[in-house]
């Protein structure tokens, strides 16, 4: 199935934190409990990856009014095929294996 990080980056004072916080928590949002964030290093974004089947469906994870800002990205691991394919040699190089399983 398809990886796609999202993220989604907020103002860096402290009440927009709260705010963020507070709007993912009164919309139910499993995005604040299953996200990474940057805040207390100084780096205001949230990312997580997710498994589903479009880039849509991922942003559609998001509460509204994050969806049009959040940066939604596609994964992807290299293997011979993804090097050769951007001009590099092939190598014995396997492709990354990755874990559906919750962090």
């Amino acid at each position: 199935m398809p990886r796609y990080m999202i993220e989604v980056d907020h103002d860096p004072r402290m009440a927009s934190c709260d705010v963020a916080a507070r709007m993912l928590l009164t919309t139910g949002s499993h995005f604040l409990t299953h996200a990474d964030w940057g805040c207390l290093d100084g780096v205001h974004t949230a990312w997580m990856v997710v498994e589903v089947d479009t880039r849509e469906q991922a942003r559609a994870i998001l509460p509204p009014l994050l969806r049009p800002a959040a940066r939604v990205v596609g994964l992807n691991g290299f293997g011979d095929d993804l090097v050769a394919s951007h001009g590099g040699r092939t190598t014995t190089a396997r492709p990354r294996a990755y874990s559906s399983s919750p962090r």
